[in-house]
């Protein structure tokens, strides 16, 4: 008797281990931005250290081989992986494309308007077929260790309602 129960008692934990990750994933891919306004004050010096182009070298966060994080709205982070990302400072503009050749990843390419505030904060529209003032929705990162060839953008990801941050990390080309 005692040890049907103890067999009971673990199938049903591994059951609910099962369900928890899957919530935990749900909750990942449901996260929300926040839309709050965001200082338009530019950083005029960090832009200019950013201008050019640029690859996605690593994309980190925690729980990374259990999550699926759709970056941007886009695609999943691993398609993100040597993205070439061109910023040019005095227009404010540049684009982005997704070169990653796995066959779970998608062709995507935009035109994006960026800027860095005072804050220390980088803010990024991805424009598609649209004129950048028709796009009122974007996404707003910490730009963090800027030097002359590389730079990271951190964004904020809710998982299981515990703020994770997700560090995209730049290489000049």
């Amino acid at each position: 008797m005692y040890i049907k129960v103890k067999l009971i008692l673990k199938t049903i934990l591994k059951i609910m281990k099962s369900k928890f990750c899957i919530l935990l994933c749900l909750i990942a891919l449901v996260g929300c931005k926040s839309t709050a306004t965001v200082n338009t004050k530019l950083d005029n010096k960090t832009e200019r250290m950013v201008k050019g182009n640029w690859s996605i070298s690593a994309i980190t966060y925690p729980g990374q081989e259990y999550l699926k994080v759709n970056s941007f709205n886009i695609e999943d982070s691993k398609c993100f992986m040597e993205s070439d990302w061109s910023f040019v400072s005095n227009n404010n503009q540049g684009d982005m494309k997704l070169t990653n050749t796995s066959s779970s990843c998608k062709d995507f390419s935009s035109p994006i308007t960026w800027y860095i505030n005072k804050d220390g904060n980088f803010v990024l529209k991805i424009i598609n077929d649209y004129k950048a003032k028709e796009v009122n929705n974007g996404f707003v990162l910490a730009v963090k260790n800027v030097t002359e060839s590389s730079f990271d953008l951190v964004d904020q990801i809710n998982v299981a309602g515990s703020i994770k941050n997700i560090t995209y990390s730049f290489q000049r080309k």
